[in-house]
């Protein structure tokens, strides 16, 4: 909990880099982390199933990275904000793969 790390999103038109705080550190049920400190949270819970285990991914914009879009982006914000949200959960399937892969090989 507390921790800041360096991360990167990595998409067709752009490679963007960003720093991230740990909320929520909860081993074998759930882990999530705030973009910038405060403007996206993105989480991982984890549920014991038999055989194995369900992980969901979740992704939302929280109050100051909305009112950061609005201010950076004026007129076009709410656009940039749903395009931004859109691709974050398009993403969602190739992130759970990749864990999925990583998972499989251990």
């Amino acid at each position: 909990m507390g921790a800041w790390f360096p991360g990167r999103n990595q998409l067709p038109e752009r490679t963007r880099e960003t720093r991230s705080q740990v909320v929520v550190a909860d081993r074998g049920r759930e882990f999530a982390f705030v973009v910038g400190g405060s403007y996206v949270r993105w989480g991982f819970t984890f549920t014991p199933v038999e055989g194995g285990t369900v992980v969901t991914e979740s992704w939302e914009f929280l109050p100051d990275g909305l009112a950061m879009f609005r201010e950076r982006f004026g007129e076009e914000a709410e656009q940039r904000i749903a395009d931004r949200t859109r691709e974050a959960h398009e993403g969602i399937p190739a992130t759970l793969t990749a864990i999925n892969r990583i998972a499989e090989a251990r």
